[in-house]
């Protein structure tokens, strides 16, 4: 047996379990079954080295796999923030093009307005200045009218001074 206190170092591994599996065999052969006992050892700790070896490998693929996964979901929200983003900015110009178009859509409707009031504003002064004319042509003609009347009357005075010179007097 050998003395704990003189433990001998063990290489790890599959180097380890190699080594192990060497010093087993040679132990079995020579009759020495310390050297057995530790070549099984070598072996065990070398079978244990390599799945720790391959857990921690597992643990290291899955915390990668967790990390990207992290990195996924951040990347997605980022996405999806970046979206709200564009889409609120769209929204807004959107909003500005409508107003703007509203305004201009006020501006003609204002200037059409103004234009008709224009039309409308000549063609009342139109028919005023037309309704002056009449009414002067009016005033014209009976003018004329009156006077031709008074003719009229002078001539049928005169008719009747004529007829009877006494009696107008």
């Amino acid at each position: 047996m050998t003395d704990p206190d003189k433990r001998e170092r063990t290489t790890g591994g599959a180097a380890g379990k190699v080594a192990g599996a060497a010093k087993q065999a040679l132990g079995s052969v020579l009759g020495d079954d310390d050297l057995a006992r530790e070549g099984r050892l070598q072996e065990a700790q070398g079978d244990a080295d390599q799945e720790a070896a391959a857990r921690s490998r597992e643990a290291e693929r899955r915390e990668q796999e967790a990390k990207l996964e992290r990195e996924k979901a951040e990347t997605k929200a980022e996405l999806e923030e970046t979206r709200s983003e564009v889409e609120r900015q769209e929204r807004e110009e959107a909003a500005e093009r409508d107003r703007r178009q509203g305004e201009r859509q006020a501006d003609l409707d204002a200037e059409q307005e103004a234009e008709e009031a224009e039309a409308r504003r000549r063609s009342e002064e139109a028919a005023a200045e037309r309704s002056v004319e009449q009414a002067e042509e009016r005033q014209v003609e009976e003018g004329q009218s009156a006077a031709e009347l008074e003719q009229e009357a002078r001539r049928a005075e005169a008719r009747a001074e004529l007829i009877d010179p006494e009696e107008n007097r």
